[in-house]
């Protein structure tokens, strides 16, 4: 199985258009050592010529660009994307659909129900979508049987619930409901080889960490280093948790659990913010991350399971 990340920023991606945190002017004067980034998105195979795309963020064109796997050119109209999977409702992970309108077929779709109502109605993109290739939307169950996408060979899907936030537009914003964020892992039906993926976690939960503990490598949750963050820096009113995002650092944050899993386990952090110091290369939190085992993702990082 290879998992290739197309895209490893948080929202805005880095950096950011509008900010001018120490990261982004950092990376505008060339004073930090710190790399681009585009909006998080994976994808993933089996057999290296279907992918399936997890989330499409507004960058997807450029990552497609970057990653030429996904344009095998086997007809005059092509993608060897197969299948579409939403983690949630996210403008950052969804609104690449409108790029993808041109396709010749409805784009083959998978999310939950909750993320689809969102996307038929709070913010209207499924219709929109209508008028151009349209959807062919597939519905996500919670179930620990989990599924198979029948243009995706060798690959088996287990989503389950995330205790996160839903999109501004959505009418469960700041009351979580089963569905409306979903994690994932994907597992190799030859191997049984596992990845656990989950852009955005606000809580660790019981059925969350028992997957985290299942898995072969963990690619999850990096967006803020510190619970008050944003707030520190002037650039938002909410703590990292209010914001649906577990931070990595204070009691029950995402480092002191990834410390509990087996040293066996690869640990990778996604979804990063542009104010998160873990982008400094030279920095200390960089450096911390690398005595706990811990990687940071970047656009076209490869993990083969």
């Amino acid at each position: 199985m290879k998992i290739h990340v197309l895209g490893s920023a948080a929202g805005g991606g880095f950096p950011q258009w509008n900010c001018n945190c120490p990261n982004c002017s950092g990376y505008r004067t060339g004073s930090k050592r710190v790399t681009a980034r585009t909006q998080s998105s994976i994808t993933v195979s089996s057999d290296h010529e279907n992918w399936v795309l997890f989330n499409a963020s507004p960058d997807i064109l450029q990552q497609i660009r970057s990653f030429p796997a996904l344009q095998p050119a086997r007809s005059l109209r092509d993608t060897a994307i197969k299948a579409i999977f939403l983690m949630d409702a996210q403008i950052d992970h969804t609104t690449g659909l409108y790029m993808l309108r041109e396709h010749h077929l409805p784009l083959p779709l998978w999310c939950h129900p909750l993320v689809r109502d969102d996307l038929m109605n709070g913010n209207p993109l499924f219709k929109v979508l209508d008028h151009y290739c349209g959807i062919d939307w597939h519905e996500v169950l919670l179930s620990s049987e989990g599924f198979t996408v029948p243009s995706i060979p060798g690959l088996r899907f287990t989503a389950l619930p995330l205790t996160s936030n839903a999109p501004p537009y959505s009418p469960h914003r700041d009351q979580p409901q089963a569905g409306d964020n979903v994690g994932v892992t994907i597992t190799e039906t030859a191997s049984g080889k596992r990845i656990f993926y989950a852009p955005g976690l606000g809580q660790m939960e019981q059925h969350v960490w028992a997957a985290m503990q299942a898995a072969d490598c963990v690619l999850v949750d990096g967006t803020l280093w510190t619970e008050g963050e944003m707030i520190a820096l002037g650039a938002s009113k909410k703590t990292s948790r209010a914001m649906g995002h577990m931070p990595q650092t204070g009691p029950d944050g995402m480092l002191e659990w990834l410390d509990k899993l087996p040293s066996s386990t690869r640990k990778v952090l996604i979804h990063i913010n542009n104010t998160n110091p873990i982008l400094d290369e030279d920095g200390p939190e960089r450096r911390e991350l690398k005595q706990r085992g811990i990687e940071v993702a970047h656009d076209g990082m490869e993990i083969d399971l």
